[in-house]
């Protein structure tokens, strides 16, 4: 039990500093992106830290799971490099937002979910190749409660178009 509350306290740091380094890029602009870089590596390290702790993998399923894992993570990056710059967008057109901005907006949010979901089920076979189903299962819900608690914080501190 004490274990899942390390892990717990550890997941959430690493998502709060997720979701404030977010809107801390978005602020800063281009001008910042090394040391976005930085933080995106730090977030990325403890990821796989709570992944590895989570996981129990066998060395044979550690072999194999580790370069799927870390192929999923760099297409993932790339999903949520499209959630961050349609936030950014957002930011910067939330005082004068038209139809035909939220429209284009709204179009890439659907956009990008259905890219996630066909990005799961494209690696589904990878990691099964890798792991029992098992613990495919496991690793497929962390990374859902990760994504969730990510949503939330999201949800909490992007306001409502008016």
């Amino acid at each position: 039990m004490k274990r899942k509350g390390i892990i717990k306290a550890v997941v959430l740091s690493v998502l709060v500093l997720f979701i404030s380094g977010m809107a801390w890029a978005a602020q800063q602009g281009d001008a910042q992106s090394d040391n976005m870089q930085i933080l995106r590596d730090k977030i990325q390290a403890d990821k796989k830290l709570v992944v590895a702790t989570n996981m129990t993998l066998t060395e044979n399923e550690a072999k194999a799971f580790w370069p799927v894992y870390d192929s999923y993570q760099k297409d993932l990056i790339k999903l949520n490099d499209r959630t961050l710059k349609n936030i950014v967008d957002y930011a910067a057109n939330m005082d004068k937002m038209s139809d035909e901005i939220a429209k284009k907006i709204v179009t890439e949010h659907l956009a990008i979910e259905s890219d996630r979901q066909k990005l799961r089920q494209s690696y589904l076979p990878k990691f099964a190749k890798a792991l029992p189903y098992k613990k495919v299962m496991r690793y497929y819900q962390m990374e859902n409660k990760i994504f969730a608690v990510v949503s939330y914080e999201a949800a909490k501190k992007i306001p409502l178009v008016e």
